[in-house]
């Protein structure tokens, strides 16, 4: 299986980070959060943003909507295996 690191300090793939916005991680921010990807020299930041793209966010649709109260019961619990 090939793999495609998208942050070579922590080891995080491209398949980790896509994982992690299909549970509800709708920002870089999000996605460092639960991989520390993007915490320490940055460099893939650009690239987290790449692949999230500009799609829709749970999330960032509730906030729109003024319920910030739902954002926080939909928060992903992320549990999600490191090693892929």
């Amino acid at each position: 299986m090939n793999r495609v690191y998208v942050c070579s300090c922590f080891g995080i793939t491209d398949r980790q980070v896509k994982e992690h916005a299909a549970a509800g991680a709708c920002t870089p921010r999000q996605i460092a959060s639960v991989t520390k990807a993007g915490t320490d020299c940055g460099s893939c930041v650009r690239t987290i943003q790449g692949i999230l793209g500009r799609g829709a966010c749970p999330r960032r649709e509730l906030l729109e909507k003024g319920d910030a109260a739902a954002v926080l019961a939909a928060a992903p619990a992320p549990q999600l295996a490191e090693a892929a």
